[in-house]
């Protein structure tokens, strides 16, 4: 009988920094690399009481540089850099009424969040993992980067189309010197934040918070695994690719959304 493969500290004597790991997917993700034996640093703009101590915590807000500035001098002050990058934080508060309500604020403050917070990140953290020719960079995009929804989150779908673009440029260069850079595209994702923004569109309606939950996945053109996912499911699959077991893939944008886009 062959010996039955573990993956427990598959990633001991890693340090990975996730980025929006405060929360939802982050977190989860943040959860499964620590579980896989990673020292792992989180960073949002506050920290969360109920934050986990094992992890290493930095305030600071990725959407501007002095935000990148403060993650990347304390990282390197304290790890001198990092095995593993997950550019996982991203969002959208733009308002709903198509194009002509979006002034240049909202576009610029979705576009720094959403593509140039990652972008300074890999240029502040990539040399290090340059140097020892081994690294993993994580961008967490969204499938709107291919199937945009125009009422409200436009330039949230524009700035994730270009983080993927953006992601497989850097591949193409990094590669080469022993870094692997992949894209994950999760769709709608179950979130406690999604369950308070269902539960508010249940109370608005009058319905239940499912009938709520499939009207929202009926906006969203429809899931056929019937349900969201889970942030748990994410992070498995993101600590599927960091891990050893990943080795030969870079490059690649994967779609993690329940069936969601309907065209190949």
């Amino acid at each position: 009988m062959e010996p039955r493969l573990s993956f427990d500290n598959e990633l001991s004597g890693k340090t990975a920094l996730v980025t929006g790991g405060t929360k939802g997917a982050g977190k989860a993700i943040a959860t499964r690399l620590a579980n896989a034996g990673a020292k792992v640093i989180i960073t949002a703009r506050t920290k969360p009481a109920d934050t986990d101590p094992a992890f290493h915590f930095i305030g600071a807000d990725l959407s501007t540089p002095a935000g990148t500035t403060t993650v990347a001098n304390e990282i390197k002050e304290n790890y001198g850099g990092v095995d593993i990058l997950v550019n996982n934080m991203g969002g959208s508060e733009t308002p709903g009424g198509g194009f002509e309500v979006l002034t240049d604020h909202h576009w610029d403050a979705t576009l720094q969040t959403n593509l140039l917070a990652p972008v300074r990140l890999d240029r502040a953290l990539l040399p290090h993992m340059l140097a020892k020719g081994a690294g993993v960079i994580i961008h967490i995009a969204s499938i709107q980067g291919t199937m945009p929804l125009y009422d409200s989150t436009l330039p949230y779908a524009a700035a994730k189309a270009a983080l993927i673009n953006y992601s497989k440029g850097l591949s193409n260069e990094v590669a080469p010197k022993g870094v692997r850079v992949l894209t994950v595209s999760p769709g709608f994702i179950q979130t406690a934040a999604a369950d308070k923004m269902i539960q508010e569109m249940a109370t608005r309606a009058g319905s239940s918070f499912n009938d709520a939950l499939q009207q929202l996945m009926q906006f969203l053109g429809g899931i056929p695994m019937g349900r969201p996912a889970k942030p748990e499911e994410v992070a498995e699959f993101v600590g599927f690719l960091v891990s050893p077991r990943a080795a030969y893939l870079s490059g690649t944008e994967y779609i993690i959304d329940g069936g969601t886009i309907p065209t190949i």
